[in-house]
């Protein structure tokens, strides 16, 4: 298995199964599954303050991206 980036490696030690595959795709799906709810994709988002807007889309976007990154890296077995 290689190296696992600092945030996967987080998630395996937290969950106390480094090493098993099945654990592995279980977190990743329970990420997907916390990103569609937490942040879910832009067309499901509703309509924000234009002051605010650009800011929480970014911010918004860029956890989402995080959380999916974590999770594809569990899938791939990386």
């Amino acid at each position: 298995m290689s190296e696992l980036s600092s945030a996967a490696q987080a998630v395996i030690t937290a969950s106390n199964c480094a090493g098993s595959r099945i654990v592995q795709l279980h977190i990743a799906a329970a990420l997907r599954a916390a990103a569609d709810q937490v942040v879910p994709t832009e067309m499901d988002l509703p309509p924000i303050a234009p002051d605010l807007g650009h800011f929480r889309q970014h911010e918004r976007r860029l956890t989402r991206q995080r959380l999916l990154a974590i999770a594809d890296e569990l899938e791939a077995g990386q």
